[in-house]
């Protein structure tokens, strides 16, 4: 018993940030840092192969999301509802 009970604890000590998502509205985009803000006041960072012509300020979105070990939101997916 003792020995599952060591496994569990130290799987949940080496295993990596769980993704979270949130929604809403994109107040602002920022193509030189590579973010949007979202009407909550949250900044979220995208990835690189994002096309910033497709986000405007406005649009509703869904995202899916880690936080990195410096404390940034990565965005690790992103919906666009219509």
């Amino acid at each position: 018993m003792r020995i599952a009970v060591a496994a569990l604890v130290l799987g949940l000590i080496c295993t990596p940030a769980l993704a979270a998502d949130a929604e809403g509205k994109i107040t602002s985009v920022d193509p030189e840092t590579m973010t949007i803000t979202l009407d909550d006041g949250s900044t979220y960072k995208l990835p690189p192969e994002v096309d910033m012509e497709a986000i405007s300020d406005g649009a509703e979105v869904v995202i899916a999301y880690q936080v990195d070990d410096k404390g940034e939101r990565q965005i690790t997916d992103m919906f666009l509802p219509e």
